[in-house]
């Protein structure tokens, strides 16, 4: 059985009808829509198909919005697969098919993520080294001259986005997940109100199974950065990175180096003059 989860904020409701068409097309049986915005969305017209079990639930972060339906996935679909996505994410098609093939066919596989692109067509860096303190304070407030290589290494901007890339840390706009790893690796951590939850999640769950970039299909992330621009969300954003770092180490990480060492080494280089430019 194949299931789906969106977490929705006070989003836009073309933007949410959106997002079920494109699960539609694509198999999904079951979506959990779970609603933890101050205005609720108007669920009295939702589509017959994927059935959708709406809930109104407490703003409690991203990750625990998502395990509410993680948990009941866990009992009631244990061989299946989950798809955690954001509203803002569509694609042409069927997307999730190819993906579940894949897994299907490779039992060691815990999580797939595809191709992402911004609206706009340009590549998405979603698959990443596990990121040390100083890759995401350079990212944040160094400029991008200085800190280029440092952020092109983290950014895996040298792989050929065409291939695929067994890594720890994969972007959670769009994460296909084999239910049985979740139940043996556990569920997102609701210490994290928002931002590293998918960090933490995809780096336990590569510890037991591989977790891939696997660009088979192309979905767009309409990504909007509120972090950026938005001094709470900022504020939210450092909080919860300072929570990662104190679960996982600071400095000192012998498992993140030898993890980034490994997946720097598996790098598939582009071939000669065809390297795609894209935006982290």
């Amino acid at each position: 059985m194949l299931t789906a989860s969106i977490v929705i904020h006070n989003t836009p409701d073309k933007q949410v009808r959106k997002a079920l068409e494109c699960l539609s097309r694509s198999g999904i049986e079951k979506v959990y829509l779970l609603d933890n915005g101050t205005h609720p969305f108007n669920a009295t017209t939702l589509p017959e198909k994927p059935l959708t079990d709406y809930r109104r639930i407490a703003n409690r972060g991203f990750g625990a919005g998502h395990n509410i339906a993680l948990r009941e996935v866990i009992d009631n679909n244990p061989e299946g697969f989950h798809l955690v996505m954001n509203a803002d994410v569509e694609w042409d098609g069927d997307a999730l098919s190819p993906l579940v093939d894949y897994m299907v066919d490779n039992g060691d596989v815990g999580m797939v993520q595809p191709r992402i692109i911004y609206g706009d067509g340009v590549l998405q860096y979603t698959c990443r080294l596990l990121p040390t303190p100083l890759d995401l304070f350079a990212k944040r407030f160094l400029p991008a001259a200085i800190v280029r290589k440092r952020m092109e290494r983290y950014l895996l901007v040298d792989h050929d986005h065409h291939k695929s890339l067994n890594v720890a840390y994969l972007q959670g706009s769009f994460l296909l997940i084999r239910t049985r790893a979740l139940k043996e690796c556990g569920i997102f951590d609701e210490r994290f109100f928002m931002y590293p939850e998918d960090i933490d999640l995809t780096r336990r769950i590569h510890a037991a199974w591989k977790t891939m970039y696997l660009p088979l299909v192309n979905v767009t992330h309409y990504h909007n950065a509120a972090s950026r621009r938005n001094v709470k969300m900022f504020t939210i954003h450092l909080k919860n990175m300072i929570k990662y770092f104190n679960k996982w180490g600071w400095l000192i990480d012998r498992e993140r180096r030898s993890i980034n060492r490994r997946i720097l080494s598996a790098i598939q280089p582009y071939p000669a003059g065809e390297k795609e430019i894209g935006r982290g």
